[in-house]
């Protein structure tokens, strides 16, 4: 057997359907598209959620809600995330980043207190709550809240 004698199974490959190639295809005349109307047209498709003319759903309910454009996300790192840094380091965006805890250098950091730790570590965050802080000092380590744009 050679590379050129090799040929798919029969009834592998089916045959494409040939529109519009006279009456005795079969598929001849309107192509199988039926008679007149909007499908029928080329170029004719009806965009998504179109109803026909009945006022479409998305316009018959109600607005809800508002977005917030002032809204700050924020990164969230936990007590128990820093057990892979070493005993007085100084951890900030970048250590954190390293650390994979991070997923991009543009998020705000807050730390939350899930956990615990047992040595000082110096941290360098943008929001830290009250729980993190105490468990952090009382091993000795400290909490250093860096300036978020648009805080008070």
């Amino acid at each position: 057997m050679k590379l050129n004698e090799l040929s798919p199974p029969k009834g592998a490959r089916k045959a494409v359907k040939r529109l519009g190639r006279g009456l005795g295809s079969g598929h001849g005349k309107t192509a199988g598209r039926g008679t007149k109307g909007q499908k029928a047209r080329s170029g004719g498709n009806i965009r998504p959620g179109y109803e026909g003319g009945q006022m479409p759903l998305q316009r018959r309910l109600p607005k809800r809600g508002f977005t917030n454009i002032f809204r700050q996300e924020f990164a969230i790192i936990n007590i128990r995330d820093l057990g892979r840094f070493e005993k007085g380091s100084v951890v900030d965006k970048d250590a954190l980043m390293n650390a994979g805890l991070l997923r991009r250098n543009s998020d705000s950091v807050k730390l939350l207190g899930q956990g615990t730790i047992d040595y000082p570590l110096v941290l360098k965050v943008d929001r830290c709550s009250k729980s993190a802080r105490a468990k952090l000092e009382a091993v000795g380590g400290s909490v250093q809240i860096t300036v978020v744009r648009g805080a008070k």
